[in-house]
């Protein structure tokens, strides 16, 4: 089973709690602040395993937490990082946002990773807000938070040729006489309902991945049959491997060929810039000869054409001889290419410190600095709800407040916490 798409939870580890402590030693009872800071919390990161397959394991576990950091402790004694936690995933595998659809990272060979969720810093503790006024503070701040988010995982089967063709055609039957694969093979439509790999291996050390793609239809660019499951992982191939089938009497392998190839072109255009090669399939059965010359008068000399039995082995020799020296061409076409230096351009999108919402009486105040700000904040401590307001009053949410028309008895909700405008007022320094 192949389970090319799938959908995850994940959320860093939140920031260790900053410590409140005092030195206290004998002959020296009055001791200054020693309060060490929280250890950061770990990141999520996906990172690329070329043992991955699928991404069936994603399918039983569809949730990952990385661990918090450790709280920070007396004698400014700093509590220790989270290690991050490790996602693995197969080669070619495409990363996105659930929510907004935007590609974060394409994964598309092995050890390349991505951080998906930040873990948030370790909060200070009270030695971190000494100064020359205040000597003693009564304050730390709590770990932050970690980012989490619902991911999109898509994969592309990385293989070198594809082998493409209407059901039934032969594809699976070739992929076992030249690897060691064993897919699974009977004499009906849609027999392959996941992609399978065979590796075919040679004694000058080319090694090729062969993908036999599950059968295309018509209207298949449209979802229809296996449709976007089948296309999605031709993107990646280096050759296409075109399997026609001379032995479906019942059909026409010139239409057959000609919906394969529009297929392709409405799906992506760049898919028919591919090398293709044509296998003429189940030339062992009686009546194909003539069939077959009317379809090589068709295609003329546009592609290589092939005419083999994939049950009898008959011709597979020479077309996989014919692949290995497209193969080797089209390497060393890549080698001679200068690298370019590659560029990306984002437009920067502007996004406000801080929105506010009035319903009723109640002014919801949205936005990733101030609910920051109030997750850090110890909600029992008159000294940091001082500093809060103090912060919220520098970023301008307290004159945004007023210009909102807010007055005593109003209700202030920033994420999950509510605060009575008047002890907003009572705590602002």
């Amino acid at each position: 089973m192949i389970l090319d798409i799938a959908k995850i939870f994940v959320e860093a580890g939140a920031g260790g709690n900053g410590c409140v402590s005092f030195r206290r030693e004998k002959f020296i009872p009055f001791g200054g602040p020693d309060g060490g800071d929280g250890g950061k919390g770990g990141n999520v990161i996906i990172v690329v395993d070329k043992s991955k397959r699928t991404l069936i394991d994603f399918h039983y576990k569809p949730k990952y937490v990385a661990h918090y950091g450790e709280h920070g402790k007396g004698a400014n004694r700093f509590g220790r990082h989270s290690d991050d936690l490790i996602i693995k995933v197969p080669p070619g595998s495409i990363i996105k946002d659930f929510e907004t659809k935007e590609i974060l990272a394409d994964l598309d060979s092995d050890g390349k990773s991505i951080i998906v969720a930040k873990g948030g810093r370790g909060g200070r503790g009270n030695t971190s807000f000494t100064n020359s006024i205040r000597q003693a503070p009564r304050l730390a701040e709590k770990g932050e938070p970690g980012e989490k988010r619902w991911l999109e995982i898509e994969l592309k089967i990385i293989a070198d040729v594809g082998i493409i063709g209407f059901p039934n055609a032969g594809k699976s039957t070739l992929l076992s006489k030249i690897s060691a694969a064993h897919p699974k093979i009977a004499n009906y439509p849609f027999t392959t309902l996941a992609p399978n790999l065979g590796v075919v291996k040679f004694d000058d050390g080319i090694d090729l991945v062969w993908a036999d793609m599950p059968g295309l239809i018509e209207n298949a660019h449209n979802g229809v049959g296996l449709g976007h499951n089948f296309l999605r992982h031709i993107e990646r191939t280096k050759i296409l491997v075109h399997i026609v089938d001379m032995g479906a009497f019942d059909r026409d392998p010139i239409l057959d060929f000609q919906i394969i190839m529009n297929e392709l072109k409405l799906y992506n255009p760049k898919l028919l810039k591919l090398p293709q090669v044509i296998a003429v399939n189940k030339m062992d059965l009686k009546n194909t000869k003539e069939r077959f010359l009317t379809f090589k008068k068709y295609i003329k000399r546009k592609y290589k054409i092939f005419p083999i039995s994939a049950i009898e082995g008959k011709g597979v020799n020479e077309l996989v001889q014919h692949i290995v020296k497209i193969f080797i061409k089209v390497n060393k076409a890549k080698e001679k290419q200068i690298p370019k230096i590659a560029q990306e351009t984002k437009l920067y999108k502007y996004e406000p410190r801080f929105t506010i919402h009035k319903e009723n009486n109640v002014y919801y105040v949205d936005g990733k600095e101030p609910k920051k700000w109030v997750a850090m904040t110890d909600m029992e401590n008159v000294e940091a709800l001082e500093r809060l307001w103090f912060i919220f009053d520098k970023m301008g949410l307290i004159k945004a407040l007023k210009n909102n028309g807010i007055k005593y008895g109003d209700i202030v909700k920033v994420g999950d916490e509510e605060f009575d405008y008047d002890l907003v007022q009572k705590y602002k320094p």
